[in-house]
């Protein structure tokens, strides 16, 4: 079974996403760390009471970006991490980190990628006036929001929309496909060739 790292900054929806598909059997992988970027995450204590590990790796403890995430590199291999989740993780991450996890970290973005990257896609979506946004999960590289592209859902913006209503409902689908990203990939389902994602069985 695979051994997954998840990387949070926040209250960890998607983390509890993935806790409840790894409690339901639905992940087909093992939850190994958590570790976060701010000591005060949400996210950690929703790890702890599901007895999974937590580590901590601040910008105060590691000031430095590039040590900063060779840290992280430490601590994923420690705990035998095979796979790296990028679940609400508010921070930009280097090659240090990048390079030892190729093809092997994932991010769940709230928007269509190319469309809206970089942060509060919701109300850039709505900003912009389109009709329609979702979200991504795709394969991190070098270049924000930049990777091969694996799953995306689509959700409709109406007129009554607030960016906080949107983003409630651009989460719900979020859940659904950062668990199906992640099962794809334990299974070794998911296949990069250049820009494209190849999915075994479509």
């Amino acid at each position: 079974m695979k051994r997954i790292g998840v990387l949070i900054s926040g209250r960890g929806t998607n983390l509890q996403a993935l806790i409840d598909a790894q409690q339901q059997d639905r992940l087909g992988a093992e939850i190994a760390v958590v570790i976060s970027n701010k000591s005060k995450a949400y996210g950690l204590e929703r790890a702890r009471t599901a007895n999974i590990s937590t580590e901590i790796v601040t910008k105060k403890t590691h000031p430095v970006r590039e040590e900063h995430d060779k840290r992280v590199v430490e601590i994923l291999k420690q705990y035998n991490v095979d796979i790296v989740v990028l679940a609400g993780y508010m921070r930009l991450i280097t090659e240090h980190l990048i390079k030892p996890f190729e093809n092997k970290i994932i991010n769940i973005h709230p928007s269509l990628l190319p469309a809206f990257p970089g942060i509060d896609a919701q109300q850039q979506a709505l900003d912009y006036g389109v009709k329609i946004t979702g979200c991504t999960t795709h394969v991190v590289t070098i270049e924000m929001d930049a990777g091969p592209i694996i799953l995306q859902e689509y959700v409709p913006i109406f007129d009554t929309d607030t960016r906080d209503t949107l983003a409630e409902r651009i989460l719900e689908k979020e859940h659904e496909i950062l668990v199906e990203t992640v099962q794809l990939l334990s299974e070794g389902k998911i296949h990069i060739q250049g820009r494209r994602t190849k999915i075994n069985g479509e």
